[in-house]
């Protein structure tokens, strides 16, 4: 079950990032000083362990609530 939402969430963030391949490539300042400075990295890592942060926690509470779930239905 986890296994299809996480399969799910991966062949979204695949499709969502064709659209964007399709735009023309546009300059953007920021960007372009963060790469400069080599602190995109800093960025792209600080979001990356947000994500896992948040895809952990998600995990974990699909996993105490499916345990919850059993525990109702054997009451039951």
């Amino acid at each position: 079950m986890i296994l299809k939402k996480i399969y799910f969430l991966l062949n979204l963030l695949v499709l969502s990032s064709i659209s964007t391949f399709a735009q023309q490539p546009q300059s953007v300042d920021m960007a372009d000083a963060f790469r400069a400075d080599g602190k995109i990295y800093v960025v792209i890592t600080v979001v990356t362990i947000i994500l896992l942060g948040i895809f952990v926690y998600l995990i974990s509470l699909d996993k105490k609530i499916g345990k919850i779930e059993n525990e109702y239905k054997e009451q039951n």
